[in-house]
């Protein structure tokens, strides 16, 4: 009765406007992470939180205890400096992280990069990489056990992409899972803590972050995306993990194909030097920041040219194929998979039954196509899942044909839908809307990528293999 008395106490505090101290936020936590806080309190907590906000102090109380809640990833001293990761707000066609996690690797990085699956009509990397056969995003059930095996293929690769275990910030599971149903998913505080409590578990020395913004993006405008990527920053850096963000727009699909397999072999391009520009920007931006946060690169821009070098020689494509075997792909799987021609991986990967061409409905020049759209009807292929759970078919997706600027005559094919159904006139409706044709040709389009965000003053210098880390990481 007392615990209950005492959640009830926070939550009386908090939906008046108060300020909760580091005491109770951890005792907040702990009720969530034991059970002992009832579904109700939690949620009417967060909505409290959603409603009176918190304040930066708050927001980072509220992180390091949601970080604490469980196990924390160990690592040996020699790699103090170079463990790094991503994280993406999420996007339509973002396969940023398959290409992104060897090519770092490639340059000297430790990634340990844990990633989620696909919700709506955003796809998850997990998913990708499971169109893979024989890939394994989940190592072991026991948590000890998947650190070893994590530091086991770190050593050998230098980088693996997994799920997280359950022992990692169980708290953020609990809370990730109301959110939803509490309409609190948009809270600023909220997803700051959801996403570097369990950076912070992984005990990283960097991180990049990749807020979208636009009509497909959870934050519609940059100024709202802004504000998140500041307080990501804020709190990482006091957390004592070295953190920069990008602000990059997504109201487009980002390159050119979109559905899990597909994604997949546009990964392989990028990783081969090659593929869409706008995936390639993306992937050289955000590892270059990483490069120079670490100290491998003196400026972000070198650190860029030198992520770029990775994908051209091969470096990249290599620890790809590297990390591939090393998560249970068969040897010769990986190595068809990333030598082979463009029809020798489709082949690997499996095709849908059906590849049904869309043509322009009238001529003009290309102004853009719409990924929310184009998302929504791949969704209901089959593409993506409405529930955590739900199965999904890897092979339904779609590439893009035309390019912005590009001039289309009536007729022409603009859109290859893969699929295993029936498309139907309202999703062929719903697809055709999303093409934007004018008659006069468009202004250049904006760049990708938008903004970035880094922290007062100049990256702190990376430790000496060895050093004791500091209090902020969790030791």
């Amino acid at each position: 009765m007392a615990a209950q008395a005492s959640f009830l106490a926070l939550i009386h505090k908090k939906r008046d406007g108060e300020r909760l101290d580091e005491e109770e936020i951890g005792c907040f936590v702990r009720g969530v992470t034991e059970g002992t806080a009832q579904q109700a309190q939690i949620g009417a907590m967060l909505m409290a939180i959603r409603l009176r906000g918190m304040d930066a102090a708050e927001t980072l109380a509220l992180t390091r205890a949601m970080a604490a809640s469980g196990r924390a990833l160990a690592w040996p001293p020699g790699w103090r400096g170079v463990l790094v990761d991503k994280h993406s707000t999420g996007g339509v066609g973002d396969k940023v992280s398959l290409a992104l996690a060897p090519a770092l690797a490639a340059c000297g990085c430790k990634v340990p990069m844990i990633s989620g699956r696909g919700l709506g009509h955003t796809g998850g990397t997990l998913d990708k990489l499971e169109a893979i056969p024989g890939f394994r995003v989940t190592q072991s059930p026991e948590a000890a056990r998947v650190a070893r095996q994590m530091r086991s293929i770190l050593e050998r690769v230098g980088c693996c992409i997994v799920g997280q275990s359950e022992e990692l910030a169980p708290a953020d599971r609990v809370l990730y899972g109301l959110r939803d149903v509490t309409a609190t998913v948009d809270s600023l505080p909220l997803i700051t803590a959801s996403i570097l409590s369990k950076k912070a578990a992984e005990r990283l020395s960097a991180l990049v972050l990749d807020v979208k913004f636009g009509s497909a993006a959870l934050y519609p405008t940059r100024e709202s995306a802004r504000e998140l990527a500041q307080s990501l920053v804020a709190v990482g850096q006091r957390l004592g993990i070295r953190t920069a963000a990008v602000l990059s727009r997504m109201d487009e699909p980002l390159g050119r194909r979109v559905g899990n397999s597909l994604e997949v072999l546009e990964a392989l391009e990028c990783l081969g030097g090659g593929g869409p520009p706008d995936l390639r920007e993306l992937v050289t931006a955000l590892g270059g920041l990483l490069l120079w946060q670490c100290g491998l690169a003196e400026a972000a821009e070198r650190g860029r040219q030198r992520l770029g070098q990775a994908l051209d020689d091969g470096s990249a494509l290599g620890a790809f194929e590297a990390m591939l075997g090393a998560q249970g792909v068969p040897p010769a799987t990986a190595r068809r998979l990333c030598a082979g021609t463009p029809a020798q991986r489709c082949q690997l990967l499996g095709q849908a039954r059906v590849r049904e061409e869309l043509l322009a409905p009238g001529g003009g020049w290309v102004q853009g196509v719409d990924a929310l759209p184009l998302a929504r009807v791949l969704h209901e292929l089959g593409s993506g899942r409405t529930r955590a759970g739900d199965p999904i078919n890897p092979r339904v997706g779609a590439e893009l044909l035309v390019s912005v600027g590009q001039r289309l005559r009536e007729g022409e094919p603009w859109l290859r839908v893969h699929h295993d159904g029936a498309l139907g006139e309202g999703g062929r409706r719903a697809l055709q809307a999303a093409l934007r044709l004018a008659p006069e040709p468009p202004g250049s389009p904006p760049p990708r990528l938008a903004e970035t965000i880094l922290p007062p003053g100049p990256p702190p210098p990376a430790p000496a293999p060895g050093a004791a880390p500091s209090r902020g990481d969790g030791q």
